[in-house]
């Protein structure tokens, strides 16, 4: 059945007198609401006001306007069985409802945005016109997003009205959106009245963003899910740009994420090369090129079938250098066209631009699933100039060149899996620095000193160590300090600190407590 009459009611006025002209030139009668009806009237399109279909005037300056018998029973109504009703109350079939809804996310993320404002920013007519429309869906179309008003309209051009399969995805995607609305109301409320600030009531809009060719293994179905909203820069609003031979898998998106949480800790040029979540080689230098080199050579056996972010565009140079290693995915914030062409040649190579790219302190939320339910806790955002910030305990104090590696080794520490140590030197190149050894994932904190040692065999000498907890006895700074290891920083805390200490003046280190610790499992 061709559209004959469609109801809009917009706040995003987004190509709305275009879309609705397209309407009219149809024969489709339209009504309208408030601001809505305003911009169509001045734009000079025939439209008529809900108050005038209905005879029931707006009332509490517009809070109840659309909550009427004639707007519901036309939505609701079904062909070949209502018409009675419809006839009875004085309403007419409407076949299509344009709405979207009063800015309330928009509004909650104001600086210092007034409760009522808030409250006054709740839709009450927009979703029940959706809920009713997108019920009803068998006959009605209902667009809730201005980015599916072209669509709509060359199905309309091609035969008076939408497919079946059309209105059953724009319905769902109407209850996803009136979900996440809700979602964000009871949100903000619940947690007004909570001492701690976190929500009572916590939902998660998702929207699938694709299939992933199999979860942590083979036999293990994935697939990916955006955040609604997810912020530029993120791995979720990353584009693809490389040559499409193969999909990425749960496992490399995990990585992925790790590697690019980690190169936003640095400033100067940098590269992370990740295996299993965990950096395997990172570095600062004066090119990004000399950084890649340094972060790949750190452990050249790991970087094998790695996961590379890097903090700059990639440039041809960079490109020629990470062309020489099997790598499974490089994400950048950008990449040079010559670089891409370089790149894309590796068909089984997958290429992430996130384009904008968010600073090392961003605040962002982390969930884990537990049995029948989620951890939260916010994204550990510190780091940066807490060595420098710190207490220097020992008798002799970090050199300056010292305190710049332990700063550089302190924030690729918070990104290793605890128990976790790094070992950090000065690269080959003028400025740079880089990691020599990381030991992380071990069950005791020795251990991780040994594998970060070992890791980094002659290279451990003269290096510094940063650790992301305490040590608990002095035999991880005594097998640091047996490897050449010149400085420590660490949290402190420990019961045995003061041994710890003793052994760090006996071997003639130096050691920073920064009384912060960052663990990471």
């Amino acid at each position: 059945m061709p559209i004959r009459r469609a109801l809009l009611s917009v706040s995003d006025k987004t190509g709305l007198v275009d879309f609705a002209r397209a309407l009219t030139q149809r024969g489709v009668a339209l009504l309208s609401t408030g601001g809505t009806f305003k911009a169509l009237a001045a734009a000079g399109i025939p439209v008529e006001t809900v108050e005038s279909y209905t005879g029931s005037p707006e009332v509490m300056d517009g809070r109840v306007k659309t909550l009427h018998p004639k707007v519901h029973g036309a939505l609701l109504a079904r062909e070949g069985t209502d018409e009675a009703d419809l006839e009875r109350i004085g309403a007419q079939f409407i076949d299509l409802v344009v709405v979207n809804l009063y800015p309330f996310e928009e509004t909650l993320g104001k600086p210092g945005a007034e409760f009522a404002e808030l409250i006054e920013n709740i839709d009450i007519g927009g979703p029940s016109m959706l809920r009713s429309a997108a019920k009803n869906h068998s006959r009605v179309t209902v667009v809730s997003d201005p980015a599916d008003y072209p669509s709509v309209m060359a199905e309309l051009a091609n035969g008076g009205d939408t497919t079946a399969e059309t209105r059953r995805r724009l319905a769902a995607k109407v209850f996803a959106h009136t979900a996440a609305y809700d979602a964000a109301i009871s949100g903000w409320l619940s947690a007004e009245g909570e001492a701690d600030g976190w929500p009572r009531y916590l939902t998660l809009p998702l929207e699938k963003g694709y299939g992933l060719r199999y979860g942590e293994n083979p036999h293990q179905r994935g697939a990916f899910y955006r955040e609604r909203g997810a912020s530029a820069g993120s791995l979720a609003c990353a584009e693809s740009l490389g040559s499409g031979a193969k999909e990425l898998s749960f496992n490399n998106l995990v990585d992925v994420e790790a590697a690019l949480d980690a190169v936003r800790e640095l400033e100067a040029p940098g590269a992370v090369v990740v295996k299993h979540t965990s950096p395997c080689g990172m570095a600062v230098a004066a090119s990004l090129a000399d950084a890649y080199r340094a972060a790949r050579d750190a452990d050249a056996m790991s970087a094998f079938g790695g996961i590379v972010a890097l903090n700059r565009e990639v440039d041809e140079a960079t490109a020629g250098l990470l062309a020489e290693t099997f790598l499974e995915c490089i994400i950048a914030p950008s990449f040079a066209p010559a670089a891409l062409e370089r790149l894309r040649a590796k068909s089984a190579l997958r290429l992430l631009a996130t384009g904008a790219w968010l600073p090392r302190d961003h605040h962002a939320r982390q969930l884990k699933r537990v049995g029948g339910g989620y951890v939260l806790q916010d994204r550990d955002a510190s780091g940066a100039g807490e060595v420098k910030a710190g207490k220097v305990v020992t008798e002799r104090a970090p050199s300056e060149s010292e305190l710049g590696a332990l700063d550089f080794a302190w924030c690729a520490a918070k990104h290793v899996k605890s128990n976790a140590i790094v070992l950090a030197r000065a690269g080959e190149s003028p400025g740079a620095l880089v990691t020599a050894g990381i030991g992380g994932g071990q069950t005791a904190r020795v251990l991780a000193v040994e594998v970060a040692c070992k890791t980094a065999g002659d290279r451990a000498r003269g290096s510094v160590l940063a650790s992301d907890a305490f040590f608990p006895f002095p035999d991880g700074v005594e097998a640091a300090a047996a490897a050449g290891v010149t400085a420590v920083a660490q949290p402190g805390g420990s019961k045995k600190d003061q041994e710890v200490i003793a052994a760090a003046n006996r071997l003639g280190l130096a050691m920073v407590f920064t009384d912060v610790r960052h663990f990471r499992h």
